[in-house]
């Protein structure tokens, strides 16, 4: 049983089978039978986790499993205690409203990878990074939320899934590793 912890790059399709001429995971990676547990869509970067065991893919991606996953996101603006706590709590988005998360403000992370290309800068608009981490995960849910307390996301990378993380498994986008299946969940 493989796991294999991914740093996907930005514009990168997360799927196997090629699209037009975007680059997919089958660019970065060439390790039979993995399937990603999760996903993270084109505009986002970071942590990715693969596997070839499809009771341990559900474990990870299923959300009654709640592995927690974190996002730095930079956002066009700055995020006050009063975004903040908007964050925290349930956001009617319309077609669904969030479960609570934790969101704080952080500094620009020091290990963090210059995104390729850069992100558009306006002279005129401050922006600030946050912390958010959920135990959901719906499609462009971060992006959603941000947009809903008027903060666009500039750029959005997950940096933590359950127990692994960037920060402490250093990859570059592109990179991958693989580790004990162990670890997650604490079950196996």
């Amino acid at each position: 049983m493989s796991l294999i912890l991914f740093n996907k790059p930005f514009q990168v399709l997360c799927q196997f089978s090629r699209e037009d001429e975007r680059e997919t995971l089958a660019d970065y990676l060439d390790i039979p039978n993995i399937y990603p547990a999760g996903r993270l869509d084109a505009d986002s970067e970071g942590l990715m986790l693969l596997t070839d065991d499809g009771r341990l893919q559900h474990q990870i991606a299923h959300p009654d499993h709640k592995e927690a996953k974190t996002y730095l996101v930079q956002l066009e603006g700055v995020a006050d205690r009063a975004t903040l706590d908007r964050l925290q709590a349930p956001i009617d988005l319309g077609d669904f409203i969030t479960k609570p998360c934790r969101a704080t403000l952080i500094a620009e992370p020091e290990w963090l990878w210059p995104r390729n290309p850069p992100i558009r800068v306006r002279q005129d608009k401050p922006t600030s990074w946050i912390a958010i981490t959920l135990e959901e995960g719906k499609n462009r849910q971060v992006r959603r939320m941000t947009a809903a307390v008027g903060l666009p996301t500039l750029r959005l990378v997950r940096s933590s899934i359950g127990p692994f993380s960037l920060a402490t498994h250093p990859l570059m986008p592109g990179e991958w590793m693989e580790v004990p299946a162990a670890a997650v969940g604490g079950k196996r």
